[in-house]
């Protein structure tokens, strides 16, 4: 795997931890500015949401512009974000901070899922797409629990400035390390925008909504959950995130390997245990270590779903890609968002904390049927294609009259 996708990782690893280190410091945030911890809340919620507006957005700005030239762009647009929010002197500010940060993280995941697909051999396409995830994922076992650590000791500025250099770090080495790769010829917006038109790129970007929508349904609650129901105490939520994170970064790196070898078998294997490893926790989370162990495996099964799925739609809109990559991280935020408001709805109509996997698992279920009808279509496109170009049997072709 070339050097480049070590700065394309490093990258990955601060917008990671910036998007999810908020939710272990929404209490210090919420009282330095003096507002509720459901306002507070909107830092997150309008993170996810500038996701999937920046994830298009910023793809179709970056059209005419180089790749690589536009990753160290939009690392730009993650470090002035992330200042914004360390010395914000107003909570509005510190929300505009965000947006700001958030801009970056759809189009730097799908221009750069691009760019690491072209650095390596077909063959190892979706594992380079895995290794600039780890960074992510890794984030999630390292940058997150500091940052939060280093927010509730020191201070949350603190953490958003140190998350900010992460940036300059990732910054400087895209521009050392990512080789000037040449733009496509003949890729205008019109291409791009014609990748939507085909359902195998649609069905594959509901997979990504509802599969990973099914992992966020229940861990958004996690800390209700395992303090309420698994009678955790409140400082143990943190290691049990670290768990988590764990399980997702050997579910994104088995995902990338085994996606090379067969992508949709791997699909229905990750979906179909998500879903049932979802429904199980509404039973596991009642012990604490069947709950550790549930959410290890919610972290891996819900990973390895993501180089599937983002080669799944690198594959579909081969051609033009970038805007259907970027979105399709989008989607990734939009199915964080989705099951996050349905699991509390579940929770506030009085189902109890452990309500939400039901939701988590019934939505996982959801994309892996999404799953068994995108491999129907393409047998069936497959076996017409076949017949209008005269692939039929001998004794069953139509004669050809010239």
């Amino acid at each position: 795997m070339p050097l480049a996708l070590l700065a394309l990782a490093i990258g990955a690893f601060g917008i990671g931890t910036t998007e999810f280190v908020i939710m272990g410091l929404l209490p210090e945030v919420a009282g330095d500015f003096g507002v509720s911890i459901p306002t507070a809340g909107l830092l997150v919620t309008g993170y996810a949401l500038g996701v999937v507006i920046g994830a298009p957005l910023m793809t179709v700005l970056g059209t005419k512009i180089p790749r690589k030239r536009m990753l160290m762009l939009l690392m730009g647009l993650f470090i002035a974000g992330n200042l914004l929010s360390a010395v914000a002197p107003s909570f509005s500010v510190m929300l505009i901070g965000r947006v700001v940060a958030s801009l970056a993280h759809g189009a730097f995941f799908g221009i750069g899922s691009v760019v690491a697909a072209e650095l390596v051999a077909p063959s190892k396409k979706a594992g380079a797409i895995a290794m600039m995830f780890t960074g992510l994922t890794v984030a999630n076992v390292i940058g997150v629990p500091l940052g939060t650590l280093v927010g509730q000791h020191v201070g949350w500025r603190v953490t958003f400035a140190v998350v900010a250099a992460l940036g300059v770090v990732g910054l400087a080495g895209i521009a050392k390390l990512v080789p000037e790769l040449p733009k496509p010829e003949g890729v205008h917006l019109r291409h791009e925008l014609a990748a939507f038109k085909n359902t195998q790129v649609l069905l594959a970007m509901a997979m990504t909504v509802l599969g990973f929508g099914g992992v966020f349904a229940a861990i958004t609650y996690i800390a209700p959950m395992m303090t309420h129901v698994a009678g955790f105490a409140d400082g143990s939520v943190t290691w049990l995130l670290v768990l988590f994170g764990l399980g997702m970064v050997g579910g994104n790196l088995i995902g990338g390997k085994f996606a090379d070898r067969a992508l949709m078998p791997m699909l229905y294997v990750s979906l179909g245990a998500l879903a049932l490893v979802l429904a199980l926790f509404t039973l596991t989370a009642h012990n604490e270590i069947a709950a550790a162990v549930t959410i290890t495996l919610i972290g891996a099964l819900g990973f390895a779903t993501v180089p599937p799925l983002q080669k799944r739609v690198l594959d579909q809109a081969h051609g033009a890609p970038t805007l259907a990559s970027a979105v399709n991280i989008g989607a990734f935020n939009l199915g964080n968002a989705l099951s996050a408001w349905l699991g509390g709805m579940v929770i506030a109509a009085g189902f109890g904390y452990t309500s939400p996997n039901w939701v988590g698992a019934a939505l996982a279920a959801s994309a892996l049927l999404l799953a068994f009808l995108s491999a129907a279509l393409e047998r069936r496109d497959t076996t017409s294609s076949a017949v209008a170009t005269g692939g039929m049997p001998a004794g069953q072709r139509t004669p050809v009259h010239h």
